[in-house]
């Protein structure tokens, strides 16, 4: 064959195998987003279909709190119609001060603190917790490379003509960061 025609060939064999190669990267780089954020989901859905059980728990001790009660559900059902990390932030957040709230009641119940179903639910809890703060995490750690990847040059380039866009963070109201104070 001529090398004047093997010279453009080779240069539009390499100028489409960069292309694919960083097209694969960001298609990559998204699912794993979308896949760390399937995981925060997993472990928000296990603490808020964990909450019913402590309600009901709480119930037969404190059938007359039913104020905090009923926010608990209403903050739940709110949790569970979310749908961006933003929705789950707000809606965490007002879960957070319900369970805050519940919590308080159970102080002034001293037979329900001690009761094995109510413990073991605070347990379980406790530890969907800790499952969510790693995961919320990890879903911002792939977050921050994904975004980091379809800022930086060539590749922002093809990330703009396939729409590749920054996705968010998941992050946590003011009050939540505030120590919470603990008296005896």
């Amino acid at each position: 064959m001529n090398k004047k025609i093997l010279v453009p060939i080779g240069i539009l064999i390499l100028i489409a195998a960069i292309f694919g190669g960083t097209y694969n990267r960001l298609a990559v780089a998204d699912e794993k987003v979308d896949s760390a954020w399937a995981q925060v989901e997993n472990v928000l859905k296990r603490r808020a279909d964990l909450i019913p059980n402590l309600v009901n728990t709480v119930k037969g001790y404190a059938s007359h709190e039913k104020e905090v009660l009923t926010g608990i559900t209403e903050a739940r059902t709110k949790f569970n119609a979310a749908n961006t990390p933003g929705e789950y932030a707000e809606a965490n957040t007002e879960l957070n001060r319900a369970l805050t709230n519940l919590y308080a009641v159970a102080e002034n119940y001293p037979e329900l603190k001690a009761n094995e179903n109510f413990s073991e639910l605070q347990y379980e809890l406790a530890g969907t917790e800790n499952r969510i703060a790693t995961e919320r995490m990890r879903y911002n750690e792939a977050v921050q490379s994904f975004n980091t990847t379809i800022r930086r040059f060539p590749t922002n380039i093809i990330a703009g003509m396939f729409n590749f866009e920054k996705r968010q963070y998941f992050e946590i109201d003011e009050e939540d960061a505030e120590v919470p104070e603990v008296s005896f």
